[in-house]
């Protein structure tokens, strides 16, 4: 749990861990209505002056929780532009089955030059995608990912994927909207990306300046 421990600000701020099982002063409350990622729970969790023991503080000191969190915010954020690319790559996968499949005015759907150039632009981002994010982790392991690049792997990877979810879904037609087909749920889910792990609108923030 992140926790105010001290004084206001960033140096006020530690994580400790909560035991919540027994733990007098906890409970969960409802699961929040989400448009999309039905397969994860967010539920409510109130915490009324639960006891911990100081040992379960993490790190040395207080104070040092706000630190923490951004040592591993290049990671979190990578790990949104691995499943950004994981997500494109299957919708662009499953289009093109299906157009390949479904025919319009005696032809399949890929015979048509609007489905096969969106299809090409959708696979050619898809790759330089993957080839970013391949790098990132490579950077990630050898440990000098730093936050600037993790941010436009975030922001960039996550834009993407939401767009090419979009016209993906499209080439679905009415099919597309139905629950049933696995593109209305890569559909559903891609939204989120571009907002937690730090809205896309911070990532460009900080890649600026970095100018």
């Amino acid at each position: 749990m992140v926790a105010r421990t001290g004084e206001a600000g960033a140096k006020g701020i530690s994580l400790i861990v909560v035991e919540t099982a027994g733990a007098d002063g906890y409970e969960r409350g409802r699961n929040l209505d989400k448009i999309g990622l039905h397969a994860s729970d967010t539920s409510e969790l109130f915490f009324d002056n639960v006891t911990v023991p100081p040992e379960n503080l993490l790190g040395k000191e207080e104070g040092q929780g706000f630190v923490q969190l951004m040592q591993q915010l290049p990671q979190e954020r990578l790990a949104l532009a691995v499943g950004a690319v994981a997500s494109m790559e299957r919708a662009v996968k499953l289009t093109t089955e299906y157009t390949k499949e479904r025919k319009a005015f005696g032809k399949p759907l890929m015979d048509f030059q609007n489905t096969a150039f969106t299809l090409a632009e959708r696979k050619t981002e898809a790759m330089i995608a993957r080839v970013f994010v391949d790098w990132c982790i490579e950077r990630l392991v050898a440990g000098d990912l730093d936050t600037v690049t993790a941010s436009m792997a975030k922001y960039w990877c996550s834009d993407k994927q939401v767009q090419t979810a979009d016209e993906c879904l499209q080439l679905f037609g009415g099919y597309g909207y139905m629950q049933e087909y696995p593109i209305s749920r890569i559909f559903i889910d891609s939204r989120i990306q571009k907002i937690y792990g730090g809205t896309n609108e911070i990532m460009k923030l900080l890649i600026a300046r970095s100018l």
